[in-house]
């Protein structure tokens, strides 16, 4: 079977692979067969320079198909810190106090960013929270906000 796969896979066979892996990487957007097309191209351009047996030919694209993926995994995605769980939102958003929140009763915040796609959000703490304090995300709550304020933060 490595001796038919030796004299029938060409090195534009690779280039090939390559380029239909790109191809459905475009309709898939995954990444992943983003790097599985380049590292079987950059096979086809080895086997053109230089002639490999199919088993080399194997190893290097898993080796290269490997290095892209770990390469994919450690800078591709991007890290969560910390998150609130149920929303999947980055914590730690500013905002200012625009109605007064009262110990377990809701008040409203605007933020400095959007958070889910709004600025301004019922929030509620464990503590008394002033017109215009500064606070952060502690938590997320559905649609609620848990806050605290930044003093008491650090």
């Amino acid at each position: 079977m490595v001796a038919l796969l030796n004299e029938s896979v060409l090195w534009w066979h690779w280039i090939i692979l390559g380029l239909i892996l790109l191809i459905l990487e475009i309709n898939t957007g995954t990444i992943l067969l983003l790097g599985l097309g380049f590292s079987a191209i950059f096979v086809g351009l080895i086997g053109w320079m230089m002639e490999l047996s199919f088993i080399w030919e194997l190893l290097l694209f898993s080796l290269l198909s490997t290095v892209t993926f770990i390469a994919w995994k450690r800078w591709g995605e991007r890290p969560i810190v910390t998150s609130s769980g149920q929303s999947n939102h980055s914590l730690d958003t500013l905002g200012t106090v625009s109605i007064e929140i009262a110990p377990h009763q809701r008040g409203k915040v605007i933020f400095d960013t959007p958070v889910l796609g709004n600025t301004l959000w019922h929030a509620i703490s464990e503590e008394k929270i002033s017109i215009n304090t500064r606070v952060k995300i502690i938590d997320i709550r559905g649609q609620l906000m848990v806050v605290q304020t930044l003093i008491n933060s650090h």
